[in-house]
């Protein structure tokens, strides 16, 4: 599916020169004439990119930004500046307000779209990093509630096999008790002193020492085994 761009800018001709280059990029280009207009765009349908000029009557492009970024709709939205203005001093408070590409006019418009295209990608890798970190999030929330279940069954598990021996450090035994806690792995190395990244190579050291597959299946293992007090 093509990207959706809103283009925002004062000026018919750069507008509509903009907006053929774009859509002739294989983009979905709305446009707008100035930034009240942009708004009222923006609440119908929100786009993968805003393209604004800085300098327009009535609200500027700075000032157009500062209101998307206030707007949790907004906040992440990608937002590349246009300007006549080519300072080093215009840049740094483009950039200060938020914006994530620059260019003055006049630009040569491949380089407008390669911006725009690498602004895009990086929004969708940042968009599925989000959503698998949910997802872990979700899973291990689940896990962690099984958890807690098995805790309270805790007098009736640790009373059948009897306990056996593994060898753990004393780090993996640490991190253990603390997985039976209930504790997630931000907790663990927040409480051990130690980077997240050290506890989950604990755990899967207990996945593997124990047989285990899980949170669940570990904290399960452990308590029927005897491998926590």
């Amino acid at each position: 599916m093509s990207a959706h761009i809103l283009l925002v800018d004062d000026e018919p001709g750069l507008r509509e020169a903009v907006q053929a280059y774009l859509e002739d990029s294989g983009f979905l280009v709305r446009v707008a004439s100035n930034a009240r207009e942009a708004w009222q765009l923006l609440e119908q349908i929100t786009p993968d990119l805003v393209i604004t000029d800085v300098m327009m009557p009535q609200v500027s492009g700075f000032e157009f930004l500062k209101q998307m970024r206030t707007d949790d709709r907004f906040v992440s939205l990608p937002v590349v500046f246009l300007t006549a203005k080519g300072m080093t001093s215009d840049r740094i408070a483009g950039y200060q307000a938020g914006c994530d590409g620059y260019l003055s006019k006049p630009f040569d418009p491949d380089e407008l779209v390669a911006i725009v295209e690498n602004l895009l990608i990086r929004r969708n890798v940042q968009a599925n990093s989000n959503a698998a970190n949910a997802a872990e999030i979700t899973d291990l929330a689940g896990q962690l509630a099984e958890i807690k279940a098995l805790l309270k069954q805790k007098p009736s598990i640790v009373t059948t096999p009897a306990p056996i021996k593994i060898e753990f450090t004393p780090r993996e035994q640490s991190v253990l008790e603390l997985v039976v806690e209930g504790l997630m792995n931000k907790e663990i190395a927040k409480r051990l002193g130690t980077t997240i990244r050290n506890v989950e190579k604990y755990v899967s050291r207990l996945f593997s020492k124990t047989g285990t597959g899980s949170r669940t299946e570990l904290v399960r293992y452990a308590l029927q085994h005897g491998l926590v007090t």
